[in-house]
């Protein structure tokens, strides 16, 4: 009996977890893959000074539920990832698979790969925008990319997976009223515009609020970026803050009517639903790489332009909530068409067609 393909997971940080998970619960079917996770640091600031492992507590989870963890980066022949490897040299040779841990618009998740010449990637993309974007730039040729959708999104798909009303009761929301989910990205972020604006949906709507993991961590940004919710949330009762180490915010993607964000790829996720955001515009001029590229791929003034109200100003928070939760029959037409665009396969068997390829890449016969 041949040996089984070694298969390293390599969870840089806990929040990537959503967007390896659909493949792994595919290939941990194939007796023919020995399958470990590796844990990175994922540290945050305690006392805006400190920073702290969560490595042990991101391990005790993952061990009660059952998976292999390793400290090894070596002796593997497969290596998937949810952001380009750090160090890669570290990984010795072998085949590198990645899933990228979010969908949006920011061209980090391409950059990171470039940037590694010495090192090849297979690269699955969610749809047929992202490899026109890499081929406008001339980067068509610097992986093996395939546009089978992303796994990541399959729950969405589940039939049965997630439940509106029963995620609303669970969190001590109004089941009848109207849900906002606001869902900042860290840097750059609408919170420093909107700030306390957020406040005027209550209490007419339900609001969630998902801050970035940054956001709480204090590495990266100033910790009022989570203090101020933790106290409007505390004071209101229509006012749900998902937890620090909730890092899952897709059932709250589900239950929700429409959401605020910024240049976060759950902008593109809510997309794949079918509902109508709402985007912040943030100042584009300025959003730029050291080495001069783009951070995003397009201008946000031009992003779902049509289909997703957009904010230019704090002021237009309650308009733009207002029309995303009645769409013009012009706004559902063009939602589709990104929806099409963007994505393939909104099938819930992303992971299925990843794992098929992978199959295929490693020499497998069915």
């Amino acid at each position: 009996m041949p040996s089984k393909i070694k298969v390293l997971f390599d969870l840089k940080k806990e929040y990537y977890f959503n967007s390896l998970y659909p493949l792994y619960k595919e290939l941990s079917k194939d007796d023919r893959y020995d399958i470990s996770f590796r844990i990175g640091k994922d540290q945050k600031r305690f006392l805006w000074v400190f920073l702290i492992n969560e490595k042990n507590r991101i391990a005790e989870w993952m061990i009660k539920e059952g998976y292999k963890l390793t400290d090894k980066t070596r002796g593997f022949d497969l290596v998937v990832c949810g952001d380009a490897l750090k160090d890669p040299e570290k990984y010795g040779q072998c085949t590198r698979v990645h899933l990228d841990h979010g969908v949006g618009i920011k061209t980090l998740r391409i950059r990171n790969i470039v940037k590694q010449k010495d090192f090849h990637y297979h690269v699955f993309l969610e749809g047929q925008y992202w490899y026109d974007y890499i081929k406008s730039i001339g980067w068509q040729n610097k992986a093996d990319f395939y546009i089978l959708g992303i796994p990541k999104l399959d729950p969405f798909f589940w039939e049965g997976h997630y439940d509106r009303k029963a995620i609303i009761y669970k969190i001590g929301l109004d089941v009848n009223k109207k849900t906002v989910l606001y869902a900042p990205s860290y840097k750059p972020s609408c919170i420093e515009y909107i700030q306390d604006k957020i406040a005027d949906l209550i209490p007419e709507y339900n609001l969630i609020i998902k801050l970035h993991p940054y956001s709480w961590g204090g590495k990266y940004v100033s910790h009022s970026q989570h203090t101020y919710y933790e106290k409007l949330a505390k004071e209101n009762p229509s006012v749900f803050l998902i937890a620090e180490q909730d890092y899952d915010i897709y059932p709250y993607m589900f239950a929700s009517d429409t959401m605020i964000s910024d240049t976060s790829s759950v902008i593109n996720e809510f997309l794949a639903l079918g509902k109508h955001g709402i985007i912040y515009e943030l100042p584009y001029n300025e959003l730029n790489h050291s080495d001069g590229m783009p951070v995003l791929s397009i201008d946000p003034k031009e992003w779902l332009l049509g289909a997703y109200p957009h904010m230019k100003s704090p002021d237009d928070l309650l308009p733009c909530v207002k029309q995303a939760l009645d769409p013009t029959p012009e706004m559902k037409s063009k939602l589709e068409q990104y929806r099409n665009y963007f994505f393939t396969g909104l099938d819930g068997k992303s992971g299925e067609r990843v794992k098929e390829k992978i199959d295929e890449i490693m020499g497998l016969q069915n």
